[in-house]
């Protein structure tokens, strides 16, 4: 399987933030994304899962030959892409178990039920792995919870629905080292011949925990440079500037500062 974004523009407000972006991910890899702050990186997420507040207005988006852009978000989900969200929200009166179970039941054909018995094994052994409270099944949505209890819950629900392209925007942000490890570990351990992630970061501590295959710088709306693992490295070392002065790049706005892997990612409203 596999989605492709190609010549991708999208604006909100009238003001352009993707400009033209082309990636392809296939089913097996794990993709991360990198820059700095404020170039349309948690834009490109939303985006891709159906966000109502951006419009795409060139280019196109497809999951195995069909158009991506013409489904509601639901069909997306029911397709198989997942976004884990850089700010959960919570859902009071609703809890874990049931809001995952019925996400779960949406996606089998009419007529099919999901086991009680293996879900609530698969869910005891999800949240064992992920070491989180366990009577996190019996708790609110996110309701009470820290900011790290939030992004592991997260991941909770893409272990458990199992897509076929997970999007986890900043899920490292309000993670402490070790949760940082069980997230990346957790992450990691979904690879599979079925499954792929697109990983939007500023931390390389979150991608020493995970396996990537490509590393992608984006800046400006656009990804301007494509690699491996050394591109981490590099990036850790001496920021984005090198990139930019490589590339001609001029710098439009205040967040395309030089931005240091390590350092706090800031929110940047769109």
């Amino acid at each position: 399987m596999e989605l492709v974004i190609k010549d991708l523009h999208a604006q909100v407000d009238n003001k352009e933030i993707i400009k033209g972006l082309d990636l392809t991910i296939k089913t097996g890899e794990i993709h991360a994304i990198m820059g700095p702050n404020g170039t349309g990186k948690s834009t490109l997420a939303a985006i891709i899962m159906g966000d109502p507040k951006y419009e795409v207005t060139k280019g196109t988006i497809t999951l195995n030959g069909e158009n991506v852009l013409e489904m509601s978000v639901d069909e997306r989900s029911r397709k198989g892409i997942f976004l884990a969200m850089q700010y959960p929200n919570e859902i009071a009166g609703i809890t874990n178990a049931d809001f995952i179970k019925s996400a779960m039941q949406a996606r089998l054909e009419d007529g099919k039920h999901i086991s009680l018995f293996k879900f609530v094994r698969e869910m005891d052994k999800a949240v064992r792995e992920l070491k989180m409270d366990p009577d996190l099944p019996h708790r609110y949505v996110n309701e009470g919870f820290s900011g790290g209890e939030k992004k592991r819950n997260e991941i909770l629900q893409m272990k458990m629905l199992k897509p076929h392209f997970a999007i986890l925007d900043e899920i490292d942000s309000g993670l402490d080292v070790d949760a940082l490890k069980i997230v990346g570990e957790n992450v990691d351990n979904m690879r599979s011949d079925s499954f792929a992630a697109l990983v939007i970061t500023h931390y390389q501590r979150l991608l020493d925990y995970i396996n990537v295959d490509y590393v992608h710088i984006m800046i400006d709306g656009r990804i301007v440079r494509s690699g491996g693992k050394e591109i981490i490295e590099r990036v850790d070392a001496e920021g984005y500037d090198w990139i930019k002065n490589e590339l001609g790049i001029e710098e439009e706005f205040e967040a395309t500062r030089r931005i240091v892997l390590g350092s706090c990612a800031a929110k940047v409203e769109k």
